[in-house]
């Protein structure tokens, strides 16, 4: 079934950029009949890992991951804790695949939250993936929408106040030119697992015209390379408007 979905996937038409949430490792892990949540964030990286496979195998340039947000750190210490272990891990053990199959690693967030361990070995996989020329992955580690544009913001102030800016030059371009993803094409395509119909305070300017698929009884650890091409499939019958009506997008079409 994997190879006759992907078959109909149009290499011509494919989102540049894709956004997921991966939402329900908790839920997932009390499904299965553990009480600790850590469970199912171990048993996600296999998810993790056939979709960064996935979307290097049919050439999308962008792939970001919601990882870890600002509100996570709220979560139990324990359970953090956990998590910046995993994540230390799991960087470790998949660097040897990110570098065969040319995988670029970047990171948005703010880095400095994040223990020591943790920036250490995400900087040193970003610099060794940094001349790899396929996918772009993107961690999204304690990050949110809105601490990315209060930070551009400031950014943007900060200019304003040394005279280097005039603030009346302040445009849409401009925000976009001091978020953390600054150089990267917005998403086309959110997916989020887990059934929530919400973007979390994830890429909150950067959504503004992407097209979400919410996969309602499907958590994280059980998503698979079927699933991003079902939703890609999906992504390639909706008409993108862009504010336009549907007669202009033919027209120009």
């Amino acid at each position: 079934m994997n190879s006759t979905i992907k078959e109909s996937i149009d290499l011509n038409n494919l989102p540049e950029h894709i956004a997921v949430i991966m939402d329900g490792n908790g839920r997932w892990a009390k499904q299965k009949g553990f009480a600790d949540r850590i469970f199912g964030h171990r048993n996600a990286i296999a998810a993790v890992r056939e979709t960064i496979e996935g979307c290097g195998e049919l050439g999308v340039k962008y792939l970001t991951l919601y990882a870890f947000s600002t509100e996570n750190w709220n979560r139990p210490a324990s359970e953090v804790k956990a998590l910046m272990g995993l994540l230390v891990s799991a960087i470790h053990d998949e660097l040897p695949d990110l570098m065969k199959n040319q995988v670029r690693m970047k990171a948005i967030g703010d880095m400095n939250a994040l223990p020591a361990t943790s920036q250490k070995e995400l900087l040193g996989a970003i610099e060794k993936t940094a001349n790899n020329t396929g996918l772009t992955l993107v961690l999204a580690l304690s990050y949110s929408g809105k601490w990315d544009i209060v930070e551009a913001g400031k950014r943007l102030a900060e200019k304003v106040k040394t005279g280097e800016l005039n603030s009346d030059d302040i445009n849409a371009d401009l925000v976009d030119a001091h978020l953390s993803t600054a150089g990267m094409p917005d998403p086309d395509l959110m997916i989020r697992t887990g059934g929530d119909h919400r973007i979390s305070n994830f890429m909150l300017w950067q959504l503004a015209y992407a097209e979400l698929y919410i996969f309602e009884d499907l958590f994280w650890p059980d998503f698979r390379k079927l699933h991003l091409y079902q939703a890609i499939v999906d992504f390639q019958m909706r008409e993108r408007r862009f504010g336009k009506t549907s007669e202009q997008v033919k027209s120009e079409g």
